[in-house]
């Protein structure tokens, strides 16, 4: 199956270790919330939901990383992920990472990797 491209966002909303970007897409036939940020020069989009329950992450719109910038943080629960993986590094998340979304970054902008309908 191809997949098809969606622009996100221009490259240049995201600031290394800074506001992420929200944005909506189709999963399991309904919309779902999710986010990128760049870390480690890469942009990295995961759905916007707590492994430990189903809470969304920002404590503001946009702002996933903790006071420390080097994690992802839960507003919520206090739980930590890596950016680079979302894979759970501390707190309430049970070992329950982030769910990974694909994005590519060319020509100036971010775009949602789709799987056709």
């Amino acid at each position: 199956m191809a997949e098809r491209e969606r622009l996100i966002c221009a490259a240049s909303e995201l600031a290394e270790l800074g506001k992420g970007v929200r944005f909506e897409l189709p999963r399991a036939g309904k919309p779902q919330q999710a986010f990128v940020v760049r870390f480690d020069g890469r942009p990295r989009a995961f759905l916007n939901q707590c492994g430990h329950v189903p809470v969304e992450l920002d404590w503001q719109e946009g702002e996933f990383f903790d006071d420390s910038r080097l994690y992802l943080i839960c507003s919520t629960h206090g739980a930590l992920y890596h950016p680079a993986s979302g894979q759970c590094v501390g707190g309430r998340c049970a070992g329950r990472g982030l769910i990974p979304v694909p994005v590519v970054e060319r020509d100036g902008h971010i775009y949602l990797m789709e799987e056709p309908q």
